[in-house]
């Protein structure tokens, strides 16, 4: 019998993002807003979108050949292969399906899609680590792909768009090893975001409620998180740290980047509530150690007070992981992942050696998992195949007219039979997907640009 596999984790990552964004300055503009409401209250600097020449499909089928291409991966290496998606093109016929093509005359590859909002690519990376643990393991590596379009109809929301995706290689032995039996799960029936109108792309979103969601998520997931730890550690603190010293870097889902600053400080209060005697907290008014929880949601002097406390160590051990974010957008499944793979390229590979990453993931509705890495390898090969900067830099900035344009394409291709896309294929990259066309029974056809 084959020993057991160990270090099981990602092994490769790749990551996709549409070649044209519109900068958040130029939308305030447009939008009539004041000036900063998008750049610092929202933390964004510029948007990912794409026309109808784009889809699920096509963002999937490139960043898995890419990862295939990139890393050299022997697509007969792969048994499994889940996605993680929001992006609906089909009520029965998966993107894993789709995603098939590539991988020749390999067919026995397990797995489908899975569907929470942002949540979707998290869980088909825990399906995929629990696979290789299981007597149903075979030897091969699996993939994950996580990928959405984010985008919302005209109003307060629409500056929280984004589009990408990303896909990971899953096996034993790799640089970033998920930690066993480390993670923390929330799960709660809410409706704070949901696409019940299949006859379009927008959600109905409740912004403020859906932010004391994520709030609550965090908090429950990271308690439980904090107690398996302190059973693996017979209670004792992993050397010795308040809890979040002990992550040399996290990466959240980011629906937007200043969500994700006020995350990193509600774990630093979790840590007060936990010890608010400890020095560090000084001071820290006293009363907010006896706040009502349901009131320290949504408290503002809580927020100020520990996004103060955070400031310094949230720029480095959080910045990393947002530069993606920032430049692109909500990319929804594969905001938190493309988060990590940000965090990966932008973190010298020495810094990162031996380190510690958390992961907070959230999706609507709800379903949310605090989980967390150890970098047992050199991070060198990734960082240099992701080659983010260049990525980013290489992209077309388009007018706010022009985006709604785009927008107002991909409307009118939805759902759509017997349809040829109207978007220009000029600004695709090359070894990117597109639409050909739609067929008489929606059968789709992709190429990719040479």
């Amino acid at each position: 019998m084959a020993s057991r596999p160990q270090n099981i984790g990602i092994k490769a990552i790749e990551i996709y993002f549409p070649n044209q964004y519109v900068e958040q300055t130029e939308l305030e503009k447009h939008d009539g807003v004041s000036t900063g409401k998008y750049t610092i209250g929202l933390g964004q600097t510029k948007m990912a979108f794409c026309d109808d020449r784009e889809d699920i499909y096509s963002f999937a089928l490139t960043v898995t050949s890419r990862l295939l291409k990139n890393y050299a991966v022997d697509p007969k290496s792969v048994g499994r292969l889940e996605v993680g998606t929001e992006t609906i093109l089909d009520k029965s016929k998966s993107v894993k399906t789709v995603l098939m093509q590539l991988f020749g005359d390999n067919t026995n590859v397990e797995g489908v899609d899975t569907l929470n909002a942002c949540y979707g690519g998290t869980n088909a990376l825990l399906n995929t680590v629990n696979w290789i643990e299981s007597s149903a393991w075979d030897g091969r590596d699996g993939i994950v792909v996580a990928g959405d379009i984010a985008l919302y109809a005209k109003g307060a929301a629409r500056p929280t768009g984004g589009a990408g995706a990303v896909a990971m290689l899953i096996g034993p032995d790799a640089p970033v090893v998920l930690e066993p039996g480390l993670r923390g799960t929330y799960m709660q029936h809410a409706y704070d975001f949901y696409k019940p109108d299949l006859t379009s792309e927008y959600p109905y979103v409740d912004g403020h409620y859906s932010n004391t969601c994520y709030m609550r998520a965090l908090d429950a997931a990271y308690s439980d998180y904090c107690a398996k730890e302190a059973k693996q550690l017979n209670g004792a603190a992993a050397d010795g740290k308040p809890t979040l010293e002990r992550f040399d870097y996290l990466a959240f889902h980011a629906p937007n980047c200043k969500l994700v600053a006020k995350s990193y400080a509600r774990l630093l209060y979790h840590d007060y509530l936990a010890n608010a005697d400890a020095p560090a907290f000084g001071e820290v008014a006293p009363e907010l150690r006896d706040m009502d929880y349901e009131k320290s949601l949504t408290d503002k002097v809580v927020e100020k007070t520990f996004m103060g406390l955070t400031k310094k160590k949230f720029q480095d051990r959080v910045g990393p992981s947002l530069n993606v974010a920032t430049m692109c957008g909500n990319m929804y499944c594969a905001s938190v992942w493309g988060g990590l793979a940000s965090l990966l390229h932008y973190a010298a590979p020495a810094d990162l050696h031996g380190k510690r990453i958390g992961v907070f993931s959230y999706g609507s509705g709800l379903a949310a998992t605090f989980l967390s890495f150890r970098v047992k390898g050199s991070t060198e090969t990734i960082s240099k195949t992701l080659d983010i900067p260049a990525r980013l830099e290489a992209r077309k900035a388009l007018a706010p007219t022009e985006y709604e344009a785009f927008c107002d394409l991909r409307k009118q291709a939805h759902l759509q039979k017997d349809f040829a896309p109207k978007g220009q294929t000029e600004n695709i990259t090359p070894g990117t997907y597109y639409l050909e066309k739609v067929d008489d029974m929606f059968r789709r056809e992709y190429t990719m640009k040479v």
